[in-house]
């Protein structure tokens, strides 16, 4: 009887333990807003060296150098920024007779390190999703992130790498060993906005 006593002790003490962290979290819903990468001279020196064309998948849109992704939905915890953010839009690489795109990204921070997941299409055939991108936060980032009024997250200078998958598959595509794991990709901001608004800059 006293076995059984400090065992339903045990298992109620965990369930309050599990139910405190649950309503410690802030989750807010993602609703809108967009990230924008300045793709590295590296990169596209890179692309264009192995007669690469890089293009977009609307809404995407390619200024010079600079690349936006739309986010469509997704959810954020404000205390530890875990969650997930989707966009919609993408990029293709073609080269030849070959042409790779990669859409709906999904930055996800739910692991040990910050992701951005993406759906692979290769010549029209499905690939799968698969990690394109490895994510490093700018030494002035603080936890936990601060709203203010719709915005939820504002983060600049986010750097972005070749994840060691990505350069696999794409080096497969294209016939080449030119892409590595941790290239030089570009630098990110993500602006993510509740209550479907967006600001004018």
């Amino acid at each position: 009887m006293v076995k059984t006593k400090f065992v339903i002790r045990l298992a109620l003490t965990a369930v309050l333990a599990l139910a405190g962290t649950a309503f410690a979290q802030e989750t807010n819903i993602v609703e809108s807003g967009e990230t924008t990468v300045a793709l590295s001279s590296g990169f596209l020196n890179a692309l264009q060296s192995l007669g690469v064309a890089p293009g977009v998948i609307a809404p995407t849109q390619l200024n010079r150098a600079t690349v936006n992704f739309p986010i469509n939905g997704g959810a954020i915890d404000l205390k530890t920024a875990v969650g997930n953010i989707g966009h919609t839009g993408g990029l293709t690489l073609s080269a030849g007779g070959t042409v790779i795109s990669i859409e709906n990204f999904t930055i996800d921070t739910t692991g040990k390190s910050p992701i951005i997941t993406g759906l692979v299409v290769a010549n029209e055939t499905l690939v799968g999703r698969i990690i394109l991108f490895d994510l490093a936060l700018p030494g002035s980032f603080r936890l936990p992130l601060a709203q203010y009024r719709s915005v939820l997250i504002d983060v600049q200078g986010v750097t972005v790498t070749l994840d060691g998958a990505a350069a696999n598959a794409l080096n497969q595509a294209f016939n080449t060993t030119a892409f590595k794991a941790g290239f030089g990709v570009g630098t990110a901001r993500v602006r993510a906005f509740t209550n479907g608004w967006v600001p004018k800059s």
